[in-house]
């Protein structure tokens, strides 16, 4: 008892004393809280990966295989990204009707928005791919709409005429319209290269870049943009101008032509 009186009045007992507490608060502390914020995310993501995962199973497994592998009826998902999906099931493309035929077309979306972000965290999770744009990166603060143009013009018009709206490519494929096509997917778009189109992803063009173009599709497309050339012939560019020339002009000039012989036959035989 003396021995143990005599630690008491230790002058380093109290300190001792004061971190064991410290040490048990803690340790009871970090067993009974709640999980951290960063934890909470990790478990609500893994959670979204699942359900996507059984959404996959019914609407894609039997195309894409079931990890995302691809087969003889649809490619491989693995590394696509979340943007490839959320473009593909946001425009209805996907899941597709028939594997057959030159290109899937546009068609009534069957999922919610809540469900596509599930399926694309999903195939997300299979391999690291292009993500889901911000508003921010489409959104049209800060654009250049006469650089978007010429942009457009340079790079997309070849496919989706001037004003895109759209044309016929080779074997049946097609440029699809961009008129009301939401942000969102023209750049979703642009950066995953979807079916015949090109990718353009950030090394290749700019955000900014993209920002420009959607700007100008957005102008050139309202209700309340005037055409300042007159008739825009439905703003397919040359083409519809050249035919337009050639059958009025051509017409126009063959029927002066008629005039001018008519009228002088007449003054030679008075």
């Amino acid at each position: 008892m003396k021995k143990l009186s005599a630690r008491r009045r230790h002058p380093l007992a109290a300190v001792v004393v004061l971190l064991l507490a410290l040490a048990a608060t803690g340790g009871l502390y970090a067993l009974f809280a709640p999980a951290s914020k960063a934890q909470a995310d990790v478990a609500e993501q893994s959670l979204t990966i699942e359900e996507g995962k059984k959404l996959y199973s019914v609407g894609c497994a039997s195309c894409h295989g079931t990890g995302g592998q691809g087969s003889s009826d649809g490619p491989s998902l693995v590394g696509v990204g979340a943007a490839a999906v959320d473009f593909q099931v946001g425009t209805g493309r996907m899941p597709a009707a028939t594997s057959d035929g030159p290109q899937v077309p546009q068609k009534k979306n069957i999922y919610k928005q809540g469900q596509i972000d599930q399926l694309a965290a999903y195939i997300a999770s299979l391999g690291a791919g292009p993500e889901k744009p911000t508003a921010a990166q489409y959104g049209p603060e800060g654009a250049d709409i006469a650089k978007g143009g010429e942009l457009f013009r340079t790079n997309c018009a070849q496919c989706h005429n001037f004003t895109g709206k759209g044309g016929a490519l080779t074997k049946g494929k097609y440029a699809p319209d961009l008129e009301g096509v939401s942000p969102k997917h023209m750049y979703e778009a642009m950066l995953t290269g979807p079916q015949n189109m090109p990718s353009f992803p950030d090394t290749t063009m700019s955000e900014k870049n993209k920002k420009d173009i959607i700007a100008y599709l957005n102008a050139v497309n309202s209700d309340q943009t005037n055409n300042p050339g007159g008739l825009e012939l439905g703003g397919l560019g040359p083409v519809t101008e050249g035919l337009f020339a050639w059958i009025f002009g051509l017409g126009a000039l063959v029927a002066v032509a008629v005039w001018v012989a008519a009228r002088t036959a007449k003054a030679k035989k008075s």
